[in-house]
């Protein structure tokens, strides 16, 4: 009997209703362990087949499964057999390519008419599989597809990339329905219909749906049993010892045991054995395989094995499997762990891992080379240095740059003791690129020149071309364009003779990059045929790489609408190919853009994105730091400094012009309200000025010098943006239209501060308008010493003494939370992360003595606060 479950069961029927009429959606399903999710789901697939099939409805349904590392793609392999797709043969014929993959799955299971899949439990999903998912809800909309996922709302890691996954799903596409506890009366329903205590089982299980089924099917209520472990328990003991013992062989399977692997595991006397256990409702029988009735109940009759049974039994498993050769590696892989076979997991564990990265499936490729390392100390030196050198390229992939080195490290002392000088220049070239990444750019030029000097003593060779692609790199990224050039072109005519698309792509990249100051529309080019070299060759990394570059290009030289074009294709193809690192730096760059559009909200809720994941390195952090350095600066919030002293940390281990450049205009625009030192922002333009090898990098902190010191001499304009170059020159008015023609208010503002009466006016209400109260204030103190009158006084502060004790913060996240603002939106409005939200939120609530947001609202209404 399914209790409480009709609002959902209503929900999932109209989403049904709208896919048929060509308005798919995304509905996910999440509860607790064991909260019915699966129950919810077989109860609507049941009325999908008696009302819907008739119709034309194909349902398709598939699994994650709870395997120590996930097998890439296997719910879309389970999907692809239920509609008769040959997928291993769509996967070669794509050569792994995922777009292009996931686009024909869209148009298969399209072509099947109005369709409903199932993917159940995605929070073991791998990262392929939840690219998927991403790929399918961002294109849903316009389909007859509905997609129903189920997932835990536990706190661990594979939910909250279940969260992210689906938060980067238009919200329109996604639909979240709750699936709840089951509330008293629902237990005291089912428990009367038992003839049991229904009292004592709500008690015993707090309405856990599984845990309620597993009480009211013991034997007794006399002693309930204490958890839904030893319920499972006490419910297996009642089989014979043959049952028993089939029970203990299909746990170790994670999901669901085949029948054919079964038979070859346990013999003739299978069939009779699982009888009685799915008569004993401990399995279900689905006609070609037996699953548990839940993971729960999996997992308490596993862990109740001893180690040796244990390892017994998945042995046996790992060899009824190897037979069938369509059995994903992954899967081998998870037996052959537990099974402690470990000539076994030297063979298929780096397997798996190349299997993983060819689909885009980095994460679980990293943790593949880390089961496969665990193990190697019997292998000889060359096959445990490439082990190494897989897992490095696939943490520095998805942002463990730390662990990247560390393998990266092992792998050169590897070559290095065995006499490779190619492949420990190499690893040389790899550990300068890793350095690089975590921001020590000194250990970066060393590591690169050591590899150069290294490879230059054998014959010429693709790891030369790539060692001074990436000192042509480093030069780049110095502003050192002379040098950029000379090194890139080594490495083009390198690579184009040694036919290395891949190299010359990434050569190209710097080249591009670094004709921006040099040759704009050559260096466009450049960069142009670097991108579609990277995505006709699906070099990834290359291609998210040159998607960063040309979007930093057109940012500095505000171009912002096609910055704007690659940010988003870039990221697109970050979050679809699992390029974690490269995503997290352009959403930087984006937020950096959306701050300039004035979608001040919008940036910090980027920003913080980023900045509040514990997993982000330091370089990839750096763009975001910029962004909300500068929101908490024109906001006038306090925690500023923290940030600051973050983007201060970048310049001690190396003065890159592109970190001087935002981090001198920060300090100038701090010291000009008044709160920093001028003289040191001086001199940090200063700086900056003397490193440029062009005055076009400068154009920005030259404006910022005429506010701080008006009588300066702003030097050689031409070459800088139009908009510097025209208030340089005094045209403020051209400079004001320029900006308001790109909708950037805040720039437009500070280029009226440089005209008349009228303009300054104009400049405070655009100031108001932003929410950029210091430098508002700042603007009325500037119009006031110039004799301006009149002056608009802005919002008025509360002055009254704020009887609930709530400071001014607290009573700002009052108001916002009176306008209905999540937590999320209040930490972006006021550019402070979701924990301090939290924080204040509690306060707030408990200096109102209220229990929830809509009781503070009406108690601080009835007190005159709000």
């Amino acid at each position: 009997m399914l209790l409480e479950r009709q609002t959902q069961l209503r929900q999932l029927e109209a989403l049904l209703a709208d896919a048929m009429q060509g308005c798919g959606r995304v509905a996910a399903l999440s509860g607790e362990a064991g909260a019915g999710k699966t129950a919810l789901v077989e109860a609507f697939v049941d009325h999908v087949g008696v009302d819907r099939l008739g119709q034309g409805v194909t349902l398709l349904r598939s699994a994650c499964e709870d395997l120590s590392i996930p097998d890439p793609l296997g719910p879309l392999y389970d999907l692809a057999r239920e509609a008769q797709w040959e997928l291993p043969r769509a996967i070669d014929d794509r050569q792994g390519q995922r777009l292009p993959l996931f686009s024909d799955a869209l148009d298969v299971f399209e072509a099947k008419g109005p369709s409903l899949l199932v993917i159940e439990d995605l929070h073991w999903a791998d990262d392929a599989t939840l690219d998927f998912v991403r790929f399918l809800g961002r294109r849903v909309a316009n389909s007859h597809i509905l997609l129903l996922v189920t997932a835990r709302t536990d706190r661990s890691e594979g939910q909250a990339r279940v969260r992210r996954a689906l938060g980067e799903i238009p919200a329109g596409n996604v639909v979240r329905i709750e699936v709840p506890l089951l509330s008293a009366a629902a237990v005291l329903s089912l428990a009367e219909l038992a003839g049991r205590d229904g009292d004592a089982i709500y008690r015993a299980t707090a309405g856990n749906a599984f845990f309620v089924t597993e009480l009211l099917a013991a034997e007794s209520d006399t002693a309930l049993p204490a958890s839904v472990r030893d319920a499972v328990l006490a419910r297996a003991e009642r089989l014979s010892p043959g049952a028993r013992s089939m029970l203990d062989a299909v746990s170790v399977f994670p999901r669901r045991a085949d029948g054919w692997a079964l038979q070859g595991l346990c013999g003739i006397a299978a069939a009779g054995q699982l009888a009685e256990c799915v008569s004993q409702g401990l399995l279900e029988d689905f006609g070609d395989g037996y699953a548990f009735r839940h993971e729960i109940a999996r997992r308490a009759v596993e862990m109740a094995l001893t180690p040796s049974r244990r390892r017994e039994y998945n042995q046996r498993a790992l060899a009824a499997l190897q037979e069938n050769p369509d059995v994903a590696t992954a899967r081998l892989v998870h037996h052959a762990v537990e099974a402690q076979n470990l000539e076994a997991v030297r063979t298929l564990a780096p397997l798996a891992a190349r299997e993983a990265s060819r689909v885009g499936a980095h994460r679980d490729a990293a943790g593949h080379y880390e089961v496969a390392l665990r193990y190697s100390d019997a292998l000889p030196m060359e096959s445990q240095a490439a082990l190494h050198e897989g897992h490095a390229f696939e943490c520095h992939l998805i942002g463990r740059i730390d662990a990247a080195m560390a393998a990266q490290g092992e792998a050169r002392r590897l070559w290095q003791a065995l006499g490779d000088r190619l492949k420990e220049g190499d690893s040389l070239r790899c550990l300068s690129r890793f350095a690089y990444l975590v921001g020590d750019r000194a250990a970066a030029d060393r590591f690169g020149v050591q590899a150069v000097e290294l490879l230059e003593t054998a014959p010429d060779s693709a790891e030369l071309a790539m060692a001074y692609s990436n000192l042509s790199q480093l030069a780049m990224l110095a502003e050192r364009l002379e040098e950029t050039v000379s090194l890139g072109a080594k490495a083009v005519e390198l690579a184009e003779r040694l036919n290395r698309p891949d190299i010359l792509c990434h050569a190209l990249n710097n080249v591009g990059a670094a004709g921006q100051w040099l040759d704009f529309a050559k260096g466009r080019r450049d960069l142009a045929r670097s991108l579609g070299i990277a995505l006709a060759g699906n070099f990834q990394e290359h291609a998210a790489r040159a998607f960063t570059n040309c979007a930093c290009v057109e940012m500095n030289r505000l171009n912002l609408n096609e910055a704007e074009a690659f940010l988003e294709r870039g990221i697109a193809y970050c979050v679809e190919n699992d390029l974690a690192t490269w995503r997290d730096y352009m959403r930087g760059v984006q937020a950096q853009l959306l701050l300039r559009r004035g979608l001040w909200n919008d940036a910090a809720m980027m920003a913080h994105d980023v900045i509040d994941d514990d997993a982000t390195t330091a370089l990839v952090r750096y763009p975001s730091l910029v962004a909300l350095a500068r929101l908490r600066i024109r906001r006038g919030d306090p925690s500023a400094e923290p940030v600051l002293d973050e983007m201060r940390r970048f310049l001690d281990k190396g003065m890159e012009l592109q970190r001087l450049v935002p981090y001198a205009a920060v300090m100038a625009e701090l010291a000009w309200l008044g709160q920093g030192d001028a003289d040191e922002a001086l001199r940090l333009i200063d700086l900056a000025e003397s490193l440029s090898p062009t005055r076009a990098v400068v154009g920005e902190l030259v404006t910022w010098r005429q506010l701080l010191s008006p009588d300066s001499d702003p030097g050689e304009t031409s070459g800088m943006a139009e908009p510097h170059r025209l208030l340089l020159g005094g045209d403020w008015r051209g400079a004001a239209a320029f900006w308001a023609g790109m909708d950037a208010p805040f720039e437009r503002a500070l280029a009226l501060l440089h005209g008349d009466e009228a303009a300054l006016r104009e400049a405070l209400d655009i100031l108001e308008g932003l929410g950029a109260r210091p430098v508002a204030q700042h603007v009325r103190g500037l119009m006031r010493q110039s004799g301006v009158g009149h002056i608009a006084r802005g919002p008025r502060q509360a002055t009254r003494a704020n009887l609930a004790g709530l400071t001014q913060r607290q009573m700002e996240v009052l108001q916002l939370i009176e306008r209905g603002f999540s937590n999320k939106k209040i930490a972006a409005h006021l550019t402070i992360s979701p924990k301090t939200v939290d924080h204040h939120v509690s306060a707030v609530l408990e200096k109102l003595e209220a229990v929830s947001r809509g009781e503070a609202t009406a108690a601080a209404r009835a007190s005159g606060l709000l």
